[in-house]
Order: structure tokens, then C-alpha cells, then sequence
């Protein structure tokens, strides 16, 4: 599949091993260090799936995916964070994310939710 995904994280080593990852598997990838780049981007290219951290410097990353909601209703979005706590997987849930994954990244269970994602899937472990 030939997907478009952005990544949106204000770490530059997570976003360039997430790019690795991806583009191994044939997705065409994007970056963005922060929230307001990333709308910037999404605006401009309509990606097919959204990697979104949540704790980035300048907007957090429910205020990203609020405002992301707002450009497309039907956007999906993965969230990536290395909080573990319930109330953050619920409310990233309540605010439309397609699917939440836990830092750090597992290869194959990153895999497995970016290609059920793409295929319209809602993962929620």
C-alpha cells in the first residue's frame, strides 16, 4: 500500500526511525516537528494516516488532533505516547483518535496497527 503518513513529533531521532520504518514497508512519509507544522502540512496534503505524539513543545497533541478533526472529520490518527496512563488512552479515544500505541515502539505492533488503521479499522488495545 502506497499510503501517505505524517509524522508529527518534536523528537527528531523518533520521527527519522519511524520514517525508517515506514518507508521500508513502502509508505510515503512526512515530518513534522510540532503541532502548527503539522496542520500546515495535513492542510496541504491530505495525508492517509496521522502518527501523532503527545507531548510536544508548543501544542499538545490533543489540541493537534482537535484542530486535524476540524480540517477532516473522518482523519486518522494514531497516537504515540509514552504515557501509560488510562485517563490519557481515554481521552485520546474521546478526541477521535483512530488508535493509540505506547512508547517505545514495537516494530511489528506498529506495523499491525498502521496497516489496520489504513484499512479503516479502530485499534484500541
Amino acid at each position: 500500500m502506497n499510503a501517505k503518513v505524517l509524522i508529527v513529533d518534536d523528537s527528531s531521532l523518533a520521527r527519522r526511525s519511524m520514517r525508517k520504518l515506514l518507508e521500508d514497508q513502502g509508505y510515503t512519509v512526512e515530518e513534522a516537528s510540532d503541532g502548527t507544522q503539522a496542520l500546515e502540512r495535513y492542510y496541504i496534503n491530505r495525508h492517509d494516516l496521522v502518527f501523532l505524539d503527545m507531548v510536544m513543545n508548543g501544542m499538545y497533541g490533543l489540541d493537534v488532533l482537535a484542530k486535524l478533526k476540524e480540517l477532516n472529520p473522518d482523519v486518522r490518527v494514531i497516537v504515540a505516547t509514552a504515557d501509560i496512563q488510562t485517563s490519557t488512552r481515554d481521552q485520546a479515544k474521546a478526541a477521535g483518535a483512530t488508535a493509540f500505541v505506547n512508547k517505545p515502539l514495537k516494530r511489528e505492533e506498529t506495523l499491525h496497527i498502521v496497516e489496520s488503521v489504513l484499512k479503516g479499522v479502530f485499534v484500541w488495545n
